[in-house]
């Protein structure tokens, strides 16, 4: 198992001693007398994502971490010093412990005894068996712009800003065209584009854009995410910038017109 881009000893198997939550807002529910004393000597089962969301599967409940934008997750000597932004820790009987850190204070924990209605009304998973017809299908189903669409977690899980930018090039489909425009070719070609993309993300641990995302090298790989006034690799044009649905959007006006 790795997390933040380091190696790291499997979970699996082990059994909580207790808990601590340094930062109160980190953990949304239940509250954290409740939950100290519940996890109290549940082992871990089984370790699971589902869209943006790390699902650590318990005995009788289930612990549910979102990074959000600086989260990170070390397992490791309880020996070792904590970390000055670790939030919440959960140590273990064998000498390890699992530490969440987050700079931002934007990533949340739950502690469910049942996570089947968190996890409802999310979409498919783009690596999850999700077919080019299925894909196109859902697509025509909306009239909206692409960009905001697949960054909708009720209508495609685990699509974040970077990963699309560059699936959208990559496809050569302009971020503002509306899905119900696009063609069952493009539509296949879009899936692909975000299927390799992810797995390309996952292969090299994701992007390393500032000094607190450690360990990446994805962003070796972008064709125009973070590249706004430079030349597309593939055609020489200035890579420009919008925004779209309050988020920064980078694409290349020649690769991906707006026609």
């Amino acid at each position: 198992m790795k997390f933040g881009g380091r190696d790291a000893p499997s979970i699996l198997g082990w059994s909580v001693e207790k808990v601590s939550v340094r930062w109160e807002k980190t953990l949304a529910e239940p509250d954290v007398d409740s939950f100290s004393k519940k996890i109290s000597g549940m082992l871990v089962e089984d370790v699971q994502r589902r869209a943006k969301f790390i699902r650590i599967i318990l005995c009788s409940a289930e612990l549910v971490i979102h990074l959000r934008m600086s989260g990170d997750i070390r397992v490791e000597s309880d020996a070792l010093p904590l970390q000055p932004h670790d939030r919440l820790v959960v140590w273990f009987t064998n000498g390890f412990r699992l530490a969440f850190n987050d700079t931002r204070k934007f990533g949340r924990v739950w502690f469910l005894k049942e996570a089947a209605n968190f996890f409802e009304g999310l979409g498919p998973e783009p690596l999850g068996g999700l077919t080019k017809n299925d894909f196109h299908t859902l697509l025509q189903r909306h009239h909206r712009q692409i960009k905001p669409l697949l960054m909708d977690q009720r209508v495609v899980a685990g699509l974040g800003n970077i990963y699309t930018d560059e699936a959208l090039f990559l496809a050569g489909i302009h971020p503002l065209k509306k899905s119900s425009a696009i063609s069952k070719k493009q539509a296949g070609k879009l899936l692909q584009e975000i299927q390799a993309v992810l797995r390309k993300g996952i292969e090299t641990n994701g992007a390393s854009i500032d000094w607190i995302y450690r360990g990446g090298q994805f962003q070796n790989e972008l064709h125009v995410y973070n590249r706004t006034g430079l030349a597309c690799h593939n055609c020489g044009a200035e890579i420009v910038k919008i925004k779209v649905g309050q988020r920064g959007t980078h694409f290349c006006p020649k690769c991906q017109p707006e026609g």
